[in-house]
């Protein structure tokens, strides 16, 4: 089918369903067929059904099988530990939902992601949206299980609707499901994943020194870190601190200064990344969404990068810096 004919079908779907201003996706059934998607899919399959094996629980399909909360609740206590306070069996969809909720809302806790910032939903996860249900298993899998060994840059072509003043809009746009990068980069580990694996009571110790050396740095523009954890998460003032230690010159046009969605958020935070590889100071993969997410290690690895290269041109010996070891 023409992508063409396809978005057409999808805006009269559509059409009764979307209120004005909201957007949705839609997978048009050549993304479907998209061998490295359907690789992903049979890859976190097997990890499910071999993690709920003892429980003679079969996963066959991520969207019909998902949604309940059912599996999502039995994959989430056996990762983690924790019992959740949800009755086993949920047989209307009223108690489905609250069941789903309690889960997702548990899960987000145990990613640190908040429910603005997720890039699932009860009610995309419960409607069967394979792309949701993607994101939430590869971030699960991500935290509880890394070596597993999923299909890198894995990324599909959707398809985006949304209701104007006007009637129907629709684009096409392209949906990152799993990091870039070849097999080695999936399977390699840098110096922070081993700092928070054996020594992660130097952490904080390692935190505190970058955000005094952004602190430094900032301080002419009137600005400070109290809180490396969060604080990057909207890409300001990382984006302002870039600036300000390469000599770069953002035009306001350019990001958000005071970004109020998770998409402004995503904008600056892939501005960012994209100054860094282009000034060749991202020595590991690190994906926006985890930075909007405010994943640690990987704010700690794009603020790494410049506190490194900078404090070697501070050095009086011209001595390299160590890793934060």
């Amino acid at each position: 089918m023409e992508p063409e004919s396809f978005c057409n079908r999808v805006d009269q779907a559509a059409g009764g369903t979307l209120s004005q201003g909201e957007k949705k996706k839609f997978l048009p059934p050549t993304s479907r067929k998209d061998p490295k998607l359907e690789e992903l899919q049979k890859v976190l399959m097997e990890w499910i059904n071999a993690e709920l094996l003892p429980e003679h629980i079969v996963v066959r399909s991520l969207e019909e099988d998902i949604f309940d909360g059912l599996i999502l609740h039995h994959l989430f206590q056996k990762l983690t530990g924790v019992k959740l306070d949800v009755e086993e069996i949920a047989l209307t969809a009223a108690s489905q939902r609250r069941k789903l909720a309690v889960v997702l809302e548990a899960a987000g806790q145990s990613l640190q992601v908040e429910e603005p910032q997720a890039r699932w939903s009860v009610e995309s996860i419960y409607n069967k949206d394979l792309l949701a249900t993607l994101h939430l298993l590869v971030a699960l899998a991500k935290c509880f299980q890394p070596d597993l060994s999923l299909p890198p840059n894995v990324k599909v072509e959707v398809i985006i609707t949304e209701s104007t003043k006007s009637g129907l809009k629709s684009e096409m746009s392209v949906e990152q499901l799993t990091e870039c990068g070849t097999d080695k980069d999936q399977h390699s580990k840098d110096v922070f994943d081993e700092l928070f694996k054996l020594a992660p009571e130097k952490v904080n110790a390692v935190k505190e020194a970058i955000v005094n050396f952004v602190n430094q740095k900032l301080d002419r523009l009137g600005l400070s870190v109290q809180n490396l954890d969060t604080q990057f998460a909207d890409g300001v003032i990382l984006l302002l601190l870039i600036g300000q230690l390469e000599g770069f010159f953002l035009h306001l046009k350019e990001f958000y200064l005071t970004p109020k969605s998770p998409a402004e958020m995503l904008h600056n935070v892939t501005l960012a990344l994209e100054l860094l590889k282009d000034e060749d100071l991202l020595n590991h993969p690190v994906s926006p969404e985890d930075i909007v997410n405010k994943d640690t290690k990987s704010t700690l690895r794009v603020l790494y990068g410049l506190f490194r290269k900078h404090k070697l041109k501070e050095s009086t010996d011209g001595e390299p810096l160590e890793s934060p070891n």
